[in-house]
């Protein structure tokens, strides 16, 4: 028997997501939409035409099976037949043909690694490959590792040359107290750099380092309390986990070891974990953007990085689908924040509701104690962009305002050498303008903010700037404060809307280094 990989990585398409480079959706006919395939798999019919048999197969095999009508792709070592499914791909036919009957792993991890295609095409798995890839040790030899050091075969060649020092742990106890320290090695190590979660007896300690992930993966041999702390040295590199113990007895070890225990690997290869928040309250922003607020367990410390998105994931008809948001503050201003609400403990979404939509309409229909799993945080955004920057400005179309919200937070709070940042900020009407007022208030607290709001369908009472984005509306949106000033230029919206930004903007001759571009 085939066991069919339970674990789904997100869908990539939402002008919301925070990462770079993207790649361009094509019409589709009518009837091939995401709810027409879902439909398509409920149906009984048979997708890989092998009357529900699941075969091993060879790369002679798979070669066969390489054109439109007969198209079979290999991605982790299962292989699909993905002709019935060309059709309903919003990249288009060509992006699959591109792999046709090869192991599209790398073309796939390159494009969209986040894709749910282990739901999405369940009923398309043809089988496994007969020839695995080699695969690490058991990792049950861990039990003989002292201290965590991690061997050198556990640690890739390519890491051990261009990757991290590799990073170690240990742990100690008090009658009360159980800590685990994580020696990273590296001296940019932050409280966003570390994801914990405890579920049950499992312990689960992920650690970015640079674009690397460090994972302790443990089955603790005895039961603790709910809540932990996490307190990070920051000039030596050091993390610690400070878990209460349920009793207060001695442990005579820590625990055993579960899957992928003491490993470090590029963070891309790192399969994205999940845990269950709830919907603490749902409030309007605009006519049809609201703000989504969701506790995350007690278990569980998450700090997404500013610039950086996650995933939720809700199963509708059956087919887990997911969606990337980037979470935002709870308001743009001090007074506005709730002081009893302790904010590492809460995510909040402006998400745009769109009654057509799949998703969105699920998530808008949830109610107040309803559980939504959001997964670790993605995106290439450094906050070393911000170091002795002195002028920033941002750009965002409609909901490509969100990336923006905890930039202008954290500039504004922590940049001691900004001398500006400027938001131009593009929507159709005023009733579109998400968080006006408070935008307002901030430009009239902080004198180093302006903001532009430029409407593309405005009334006849609309006073401000009209139209799309333009050459002439940059030009004369980005001045620098000094003439060699260091600029950092956020861009986010609608994927033409940012390609067609970034275009201008290299023609105003800002440099690559002085760009972002948040892409869908």
């Amino acid at each position: 028997m085939l066991n069919i990989p339970s674990q789904s990585f997100p869908a990539p398409r939402s002008q919301q997501r925070a990462a770079s480079g993207g790649r361009s959706k094509v019409p589709l006919k009518q009837g091939r939409s995401l709810m027409d395939w879902i439909r398509l798999t409920k149906s009984g019919k048979d997708l890989t035409g092998l009357k529900g048999r699941l075969i091993e197969v060879t790369e002679e095999e798979l070669k066969k099976h390489n054109k439109k009508d007969d198209c079979w792709i290999c991605i982790r070592g299962f292989v699909y037949n993905v002709s019935p499914y060309m059709e309903y791909h919003p990249g288009g036919e060509d992006e699959l043909m591109k792999a046709a009957g090869s192991d599209g792993t790398d073309l796939f991890d390159q494009v969209h690694r986040w894709v749910n295609y282990e739901s999405m095409l369940k009923e398309c798995l043809v089988g496994r490959m007969a020839v695995k890839p080699a695969v690490p040790k058991d990792y049950h030899e861990e039990k003989k590792v002292l201290n965590g050091m991690l061997p050198k075969s556990q640690v890739p060649n390519a890491l051990a040359k261009e990757g991290p020092v590799s990073p170690s742990y240990d742990w100690f106890q008090t009658d009360s107290l159980v800590t685990i320290v994580i020696y990273t090695k590296q001296k940019d190590v932050n409280l966003d750099s570390v994801r914990v979660d405890h579920q049950y007896d499992s312990f689960r300690a992920e650690t970015i380092i640079k674009d690397y992930s460090y994972l302790i993966h443990i089955e603790l041999s005895h039961a603790i309390q709910e809540d932990f702390s996490v307190r990070v040295v920051a000039n030596v590199g050091k993390i610690e986990i400070v878990l209460k113990k349920k009793e207060n007895t001695s442990w005579e070890c820590l625990g055993h070891p579960l899957e992928n225990h003491n490993s470090l690997m590029p963070k891309k290869d790192r399969g994205l974990y999940y845990r269950k928040c709830q919907l603490i309250s749902k409030e309007d922003a605009t006519h049809d953007t609201k703000l989504f607020c969701l506790m995350l367990p007690p278990s569980t410390h998450l700090q997404v990085p500013v610039g950086q998105h996650v995933y939720l994931k809700l199963t509708i008809a059956g087919t887990e689908i997911v969606k990337p948001y980037t979470p935002v503050s709870a308001s743009l201003l001090s007074e506005f924040k709730e002081p009893v609400i302790p904010n590492n403990k809460y995510i909040y979404f402006l998400i745009k509701i769109y009654p057509a939509g799949l998703f969105t309409p699920e998530l808008d229909h949830l109610q107040i104690g309803d559980f939504v799993s959001v997964s670790n945080p993605e995106g290439n955004f450094k906050i070393s962009q911000f170091q002795e920057l002195e002028d920033l400005f941002l750009l965002a179309a409609g909901t490509g305002f969100t990336p923006m919200v905890k930039i202008l937070n954290y500039a504004l709070t922590n940049i001691s050498s900004l001398r500006k940042v400027k938001l131009m900020f593009f929507n159709k009407t005023e009733d579109d303008i998400i968080w006006r007022s408070q935008l307002e208030k901030l430009a009239f607290k902080d004198k180093r903010f302006d903001v532009e709001f430029v409407l593309s369908k405005p009334t006849s009472e609309w006073n401000g700037k009209k139209g799309h984005i333009s050459l002439d509306l940059l030009s004369e949106f980005l001045k620098r404060s000094l003439d060699k000033s260091k600029v950092l230029i956020c861009i986010c919206g609608p994927m033409p809307f940012t390609e067609q930004g970034m275009r201008m903007l290299h023609d105003l001759n800002f440099s690559k280094d002085e760009i972002h571009g948040f892409t869908a």
